[in-house]
Formats: structure tokens, sequence, C-alpha cells
């Protein structure tokens, strides 16, 4: 019970890696307070966090709703008296239009998806960072973690997808910037694949999904949702968090770093080994057999790689 008595808010945690990562905060001992849009699926998530040992209060709140924002986090002063320890912006509405609208184009599909992408997984991150920090800077501790892809880093899925990612990170980074000196940590979470409720629907088992054998086999391999819970309890218990604040994490990263496995007792894919990157490209895949998997490729390699100068 690493986290017993911390205050951590998890918003979008119905399903998916959020609900992830409010298990492992229950389990580590935290009170939790977990959003979503749905009453019925908040329910199922917060008696399965009090069975893990935590204490769960499920909030509905829509995260692209700024009345709906404050008032959690008014609740939440009031109830917890100030305390906030934690926030993970998880909270995202544009899953299902992902794949509806896969393989379209930006100007072929309908604009408004740029809103259904990032409403929630953008402007409603920053709105809940602006209250989580209106109560962390007077106690002059907390950790706000944003969840993010490596799709701020290279395209994938769509145009507003990429752009939002970005932001996200710009969001985690600046935010760190002004907030460092009042003892409050902010870092971006990059999860690799993770086999979410809605990938398994859309992907592992879409039949009428053709061509796409790697994206199935990355997924069918990939994280359980509850890999990113497990590198945020760690993260929050490390007595050097404030060196990576404004960074971007990647949970193999903090799995190697803390020696994690996920919860069922697999290693967690190392997507910047050299072998991984290997197995990626047509024609040198076969190189991925024989190369030794402690062989990295340097981040700025990675940022290099998608450069605009």
């Amino acid at each position: 019970m690493a986290l017993s008595g911390w205050v951590c808010v998890v918003t979008g945690a119905s399903r998916g890696i959020g609900r992830g990562i409010a298990l492992q905060l229950g389990e580590a001992g935290a009170i939790v307070y977990i959003t979503g849009r749905q009453a019925k699926t908040l329910q199922k998530t917060s008696a399965e966090v009090n069975e893990r040992g935590g204490q769960c209060l499920p909030v509905v709140c829509d995260s692209s709703k700024e009345d709906d924002v404050k008032e959690l986090f008014e609740r939440v002063q009031r109830e917890q008296n100030g305390r906030l320890d934690i926030l993970v912006n998880n909270a995202y509405s544009g899953v299902q239009d992902i794949f509806d609208n896969m393989g379209k184009k930006f100007w072929e599909m309908d604009p408004a998806i740029w809103d259904s992408i990032n409403n929630t997984g953008l402007r409603g991150h920053y709105f809940c960072s602006v209250y989580a920090a209106r109560m962390m800077v007077p106690r002059g501790k907390g950790l706000i973690v944003v969840i993010s892809s490596i799709g701020g880093l290279r395209y994938i899925f769509n145009v507003p997808y990429g752009i939002g990612k970005a932001a996200c990170d710009r969001l985690a980074a600046d935010t760190a910037v002004e907030l460092r000196r009042r003892g409050v940590v902010s870092v971006s979470l990059w999860p690799g694949a993770v086999r979410t409720e809605l990938v398994s629907q859309n992907i592992l088992h879409n039949e009428t999904l053709r061509g796409e054998n790697q994206m199935k086999e990355l997924f069918s391999n990939g994280e359980t949702t509850e890999m990113s819970g497990k590198c945020i309890v760690e993260l929050a218990r490390d007595e050097n968090l404030m060196s990576l604040t404004g960074k971007v994490l990647l949970t193999c990263d903090l799995a190697r770093r803390y020696g994690l496995r996920d919860i069922d007792g697999r290693s967690v894919v190392d997507y910047t080994s050299l072998k991984f990157v290997l197995s990626q490209v047509p024609y040198l895949s076969w190189l991925s057999a024989v190369m030794p998997s402690f062989l990295r490729v340097p981040r700025f390699v990675l940022t290099l790689a998608s450069s605009k100068f």
C-alpha cells in the first residue's frame, strides 16, 4: 500500500488505460476519483478498484465541459481538505471515430472529427491541469501525468490525432517549466501498443481489417491496460522524480528503470530497441533475429527522424 492516503484523479477511467491506471492506484492504497460520462461503467470500475484495496469515488464528468471539470476539482478540494497528489489526464473521446475513418485523408473526413479527438483529449487536459495545479502548488508537491503517444512524434492514424498528441507532449513540457520551482512534476507518458477493449474489437478481432497484419501483431503482443498504472505508481514513489519533469516517458523505459513486468508476467516490449525497430522494417526484419535486445536507438535519433529543420 505504497500510496496509502494519497489522493488521485484519473479522467476517462470507465475502461481502457484509465481503468487500468485506477486499478493500480487503488491496489497501492490510494483514494482515487475516477471520471467518465456513463455512471454505470464508472460504478463497475469503482467496485473493481475498491476490491483491490483502494477507495474509489466515481464522478460523472464530461472533460469537454469546463463546468463539469470545475465541479470535479471543487469536490476533491472540499472532501480531501485541499489535498491532491496525482492527476492523470487520460480522458479521450475520439477512439471510435479514429477507427471509423481508418484510411481516409484529412480532407475526406468530416472536419468535426477535430473536436471529437481534441476537445476532450487536449482542451480537457489543459483545464484539468489548471485546476489540479491550483491545489498542488500551495502544498508544494504533486504529479500531473498526460497520457500521450508516439503520435506526437510521427504520423499515426490521422492528422487531428497527431496534432493533439504533439500538443499533449508540449502541455506537459511547458507546464513543467512553470511548476518546477513549486515542487510539482508534470510529465507526458507514452504507453506502447495497448490491448484495450476497443483495440480488441476494432483491430484484433476485426476480420474485415485487411492488409494490417503488422498492426494486428503489434497489438496482440501489446501491453495490458494496467501497465501504465504500474509505471505511475513507481513514478510517484521515485525520490528523484523532479529530474524527470517536463519529459516524455515511455512505459518500456520505466519498466526497465523500475524492474517492472506487466500484470500477466510478460516483459514489456522495448520499442526503442534496435531489435524491435528492425523487425518493423521490410527486408531488414530478418536481422532482428540475430540482434541483441540490449542495443537501443538513442533518443536523439528518434527526435532527428521527425526534425523539421
